[in-house]
């Protein structure tokens, strides 16, 4: 039985375009035949106790008006907007004024992949991101462990 496992996002994903040298990047994958779309829709119907992290970084983050739902869009999943969709992978994310942020989910070679991109426009969106690291890192494992499970 296949784990979830730290690695390197295929050299084909459209996400790569937007990396720059000085941006954060990680990825892990999973063995799983689901498409990117469904494995997206649960990554991203977080558990109980991620929710409530969530909630805490809103409150928070709410006085320096940091997006806690980001912004509309025809086609979301989660509170993410999809920006880009096809067989293979789906991209979805936001702008904010700290920082710009893209996650994907990608299916190749029997595993689905799941990639967070961050670009921090200034100090506060670099400390933002050092902050929530260890948490993202915990939701990701997570959700790629609960895409496993479905498949």
């Amino acid at each position: 039985m296949k784990k979830v496992t730290a690695t390197n996002l295929p050299l084909h994903s459209v996400l790569l375009e937007r990396v720059g040298q000085y941006d954060f990047m990680d990825c892990y994958c999973v063995a799983s035949l689901l498409s990117p779309r469904q494995a997206a829709e649960i990554i991203a119907n977080f558990p109980l106790w991620a929710r409530f992290l969530v909630n805490i970084r809103n409150v928070l983050t709410k006085p320096f008006g940091l997006s806690s739902d980001g912004p509309e869009a025809e086609d979301k999943v989660g509170f993410f907007p999809v920006e880009f969709s096809n067989d293979q992978e789906l991209i979805a994310g936001f702008n904010d004024k700290h920082l710009d942020f893209r996650i994907t989910v990608m299916s190749y070679q029997g595993q689905i992949y799941l990639a967070t991109w961050v670009h921090p426009h200034n100090l506060a969106g670099k400390l933002y991101l050092n902050t929530i690291l260890p948490f993202h890192k915990l939701i990701a494992i997570n959700a790629l462990a609960r895409v496993k499970v479905k498949s």
